[in-house]
């Protein structure tokens, strides 16, 4: 490796102008790239396999509208008073606005509106309630009624069937009186017969006149009686329609008596139906009550009527929404006449529409860099170019990562991380090539040598240093957390491009920095041969001799590793009270968009109401609208019981149209970040409620359980990876020290700056010691990723400075001193530069402190804190003070084991020496040439 690299520099040397054309290509390559197919970045973490996630799968095709984005803007006056009717009509006027102006806008929940229907519904809930309890006493009424209503019908039926009796009598006496009639008639009709033939014999006799006129009597009292009897039958006939009347009219009164009897008999089925139907609207009645009842605690307008909160819901999730259109929807509402009233927008929409932001600090954190390269190097072009590789590699790297954010789900953290790596590595990588290339001047080796073998040694150091960070960011991917082998990946692959950088374009550019690489009173310490050799001697000397930190660390090597011992334990003991967790509004800058809406909110409405939980139920099939009314009641009465005073209200939210699916918006009394709503999660994940016989689980979902899935699934892997990452390390050092103390040492080392970083987090960002100092205006949680990205990072930082002070710790050894002078000379040899970079990568960590992001400050923190613990007490104190302590025991290595192992030269020891051989044999027969020339004169 050192060979090739050695003439990889020695080509970047000589072709410098080629080199840069083809980085230059590179970064309009990425660029272009970048333009063409970046997408939308995240700050939404989701966890493949947790109840969170399997749920949201599952309301993503079942319950769509369940499982999209949504944000919060809140309207208030601002100074307590009441909001207007004509601020009302102006916000839900730009409210409705929105879905018809901005493409990714599915609906708006007016907050007036819904309050409107909430007091309607409250209203007819009173009025039902009313008619309920009134209708008793309306129904004993009513049978009153129908009880005086069949009396008079009763009464009519008897008087009818008197009216038909004194009918039937006279129809019996007409009857009679016909029969006698047509008795009378009969006789009559004899006796006429008989005057007639008393006629016939009147006629016969010679009609004698008092025959005639006694025939004459006789037929005259005949024809009285026959009118008598006519007349008698006019009477009987009279009476006879009078009787037919009066049955007619029975029969009309029995119709109308039937037909009233037949109405009375639907009344009273009626009736008795309300009656028999009265208990289950009674029982209707109460669960909508109690439905009703369950959003008692959930307000869209606040008591004080002056705030209100209204909800934008989206078509897609909200990272997936363009920045531009939560733009629009901010501005939109923002430029409204809202008649004195103001808008404020929480974390989804202010923080989501958020582009780059300041980077004054990390402006800041390069500028200490320049002033510590300036400081050690001397000039202005060889401070400028450890900066410039590393803004070269970062373009690259973030660039290239971003070009896949529309393929890879990526969040805003994984290219910042990708930048604060680059930035960091990139410029020490090319210092320690710089260094060894001053190196390699001062020792008088001509430019295009000297590079070269920078790159052959110290570019195979700066190889094997990038390998160590890389393997342990790529190392993410085995935690099974996409999101984390994302970050992993994006800055593993900004450290690739910045080691690429190192052994390539670094080595073009100081072939073209000539002299300017030095300053001139440098240059003049080695303008001959003499002086050279002067400054061999001087450095020898003073590599062998210790001075300053070392002196007092090697003077009480036992009291330095108990001191520094328990300083780091007493720094890493806050980390025993480490809470996981994802930031949310609450944790953001006093004077941030987000955390004035939550503040807002949690005054006015009860700070839950920024951290919803939606709570999933799967219930049995076939269930009537009845049946699963009381099954939201169960479920929803069980999850208030369950959580207690930690839930502000439970919100049914409906169901799927077969019923076997419900959801359930719960608000509980805390922030998401609070441990209060982290046991209410659990708790609510431990209810079972009976349901038509059967168990109903309930599962929670929604960002605020996502994120404590998420936490909780770091906290397993953590110790996991832990030991993973300390193994590899104990394997790595093995290869490069040869030794079983040494990776022994360095490993616990690295456990102890992990762990101190850890405690300091956790002072500062969670239990809030000194947090005003670092802009942390409110501590919670630790970031989950954090305690994982720090082991990854520092375990190959930590690697870097191990190597480069313990290895030529271990050269000297190797080469026949002995071991205190061994740790003197390795010490002295690195030292410097080592320092530097330590300063540079604390300068540039530690400008991401006061980021924008408040995911990205404890990252900045925990690195640059890291770093100086584990540079500068771990690797410059502890490590010198217990190799002192055990001498020579230090290289101990079973000889089965040092058969076994490869050797690993690191920093290119061989080829060193193999080209040190050929200078000195170039420069002894360029003496020797010399001198037989002066001899031939």
């Amino acid at each position: 490796m050192a060979t090739w690299l050695y003439r990889i520099g020695e080509a970047a040397a000589r072709r410098a102008w080629t080199v840069i054309l083809i980085w230059a290509l590179i970064v309009a390559g990425v660029a272009g790239a970048y333009t063409a197919f970046h997408g939308k970045l995240s700050n939404t973490f989701t966890m493949p396999g947790t109840q969170t996630q399997q749920l949201s799968d599952e309301l993503a095709q079942r319950f769509p509208s369940a499982n999209r984005g949504s944000g919060q803007i809140i309207l208030t006056t601002g100074d307590g008073t009441a909001l207007t009717e004509e601020q009302k009509q102006a916000f839900s006027s730009a409210l409705s606005a929105l879905p018809s102006e901005v493409p990714s806008v599915d609906a708006v929940t007016d907050p007036f509106t819904t309050t409107s229907k909430l007091a309607e519904a409250k209203t007819q809930l009173d009025e039902a309630h009313a008619k309920i309890t009134a209708a008793p006493s309306q129904m004993e009424d009513g049978k009153k009624q129908l009880n005086a209503a069949t009396s008079q019908l009763e009464d009519g039926m008897k008087q009818i069937a008197e009216n038909e009796k004194k009918l039937d009598d006279s129809q019996e006496q007409i009857t009679a009186g016909r029969k006698q009639l047509d008795d009378a008639q009969k006789q009559l009709d004899d006796a006429q017969a008989q005057l007639k033939d008393g006629y016939a014999q009147a006629e016969t006799a010679g009609s004698p006149a008092a025959m005639m006129e006694q025939l004459n009597a006789q037929q005259t009292q005949l024809t009285e009686q026959q009118n008598a009897l006519n007349q008698q039958r006019d009477t009987l006939t009279e009476s006879q329609k009078q009787v037919d009347a009066g049955r007619a009219e029975i029969a009309s009164k029995k119709d109308e008596l039937a037909e009233g009897k037949k109405k009375l008999d639907e009344q009273r089925n009626q009736l008795q139906k309300t009656e028999n139907d009265l208990p289950a609207q009674r029982e209707q009645l109460e669960r909508q009550q109690k439905l009703y009842d369950f959003t008692s605690g959930y307000r869209m307008v606040s008591e004080d009527q002056s705030t209100a909160i209204a909800t934008v819901s989206f078509k897609k999730k909200i990272y997936e929404v363009p920045s531009a259109e939560l733009q629009k929807v901010m501005s939109d509402i923002e430029s409204a006449n809202l008649h004195g009233a103001t808008v404020q927008f929480d974390a989804n929409l202010s923080e989501s529409a958020l582009g780059g932001g300041s980077r004054t600090g990390e402006v800041a954190g390069m500028a200490i860099a320049f002033i510590v390269l300036m400081v050690m190097l001397g000039t202005l072009v060889a401070a400028g170019l450890p900066i410039l590789m590393s803004l070269v590699g970062v373009v690259v790297g973030v660039l290239g990562t971003l070009s896949l954010s529309s393929v890879v789900e990526m969040s805003s953290t994984a290219y910042t991380l990708g930048l604060m790596l680059g930035l960091a590595v990139g410029i020490d990588y090319s210092l320690f090539i710089l260094n060894r290339y001053r190196t390699n001047l001062l020792d008088g080796m001509p430019k295009v040598q000297a590079i070269a073998l920078a790159n052959g040694t110290s570019g195979n150091a700066v190889i094997f240093a990038a390998s160590t960070v890389i393997i342990a960011l790529v190392a993410l991917n085995v935690t099974g957390i996409p999101f984390l082998g994302v970050m992993g990946n994006a800055a593993a692959f900004c450290v690739v491009v910045a080691a690429l950088i190192a052994v390539t374009l670094t080595p073009a550019v100081l072939s073209l920095a000539g002299t300017k690489i030095m300053s001139k009173k440098l240059w003049a310490s080695i303008d001959t041969p003499q002086k050279i050799a002067e400054r061999r001697v001087q450095d020898a000397e003073r590599t062998e001799k210790p001075n300053g930190w070392l002196r007092l660390v090697l003077a009480r090597p036992l009291l330095t590793l108990v001191v520094g011992t328990l300083a780091l334990l007493a720094v890493a003991a806050p980390m025993s009270q480490m809470r996981l967790g994802l930031p949310d509004a609450s944790n953001y800058p006093s004077d941030s968009a987000a955390y004035k809406s939550y503040a807002l909110v949690k005054d006015k409405f009860g700070e839950g109401m920024s951290a919803p939980l939606v709570a999933v139920a799967h219930t049995p099939a076939n269930m009537s609208e009845e049946q699963a009314q009381q099954a939201q009641i169960d479920i929803a009465s069980a999850v208030k019981e369950r959580g207690g005073a930690n839930v502000q209200a439970v919100v049914p939210g409906g169901m799927t149209d077969d019923r076997t699916l419900m959801i359930f918006q719960v608000i509980p009394a805390h922030s998401a970040s609070s441990v209060e709503t982290e046991e209410l999660v659990h708790e609510l994940r431990a209810v079972t409620v009976p349901v038509q016989g059967s168990e109903v689980s309930l599962g929670i979902a929604g960002q605020t359980s996502g994120n404590i899935d998420v936490s909780e699934v770091l906290a397993q892997k953590l110790p996991l990876y832990l030991g993973v990452v300390m193994g590899l390390s104990f394997l790595v050092l093995i290869l490069v020290f040869r030794s079983i103390m040494v990776p022994l040492v360095a490993s616990v080392g690295f456990l102890f700056s992990v762990l101190a970083s850890f405690g300091a987090v956790v002072s500062i960002y969670q239990l809030g010691f000194m947090s005003s100092l670092f802009g942390v205006d409110h501590p919670g949680p630790v970031l989950s990723f954090l305690p994982t990205l720090l082991i990854g990072i520092l375990f190959g930082l930590a690697m870097d400075y191990q190597m480069f002070l313990v290895t030529g710790m271990r050269e000297a050894y190797v080469h026949g001193k002995d071991a205190a002078t061994a740790i003197v000379s390795g010490y002295n040899h690195a030292v410097r530069v080592v320092v530097a970079a330590a300063i540079i990568m604390i300068s540039v960590f530690g400008g991401f402190i006061f980021a924008d992001s408040t995911m990205i400050r404890p990252m900045g923190f925990g690195l640059a804190f890291g770093v100086l613990v584990d540079a500068f007490i771990v690797r410059m104190t502890l490590t010198p003070a217990i190799m002192a302590l055990l001498g020579d025991k230090a290289w101990w290595m079973p000889k089965w084991l040092d058969r076994l192992t490869p050797n690993m030269d690191v920093e290119g020891a061989a080829l060193s020496e193999k080209m040190s051989e050929k200078i000195q044999h170039e420069r002894e027969s360029a003496a020797a040439d010399s001198g037989s020339k002066l001899g031939s004169e």
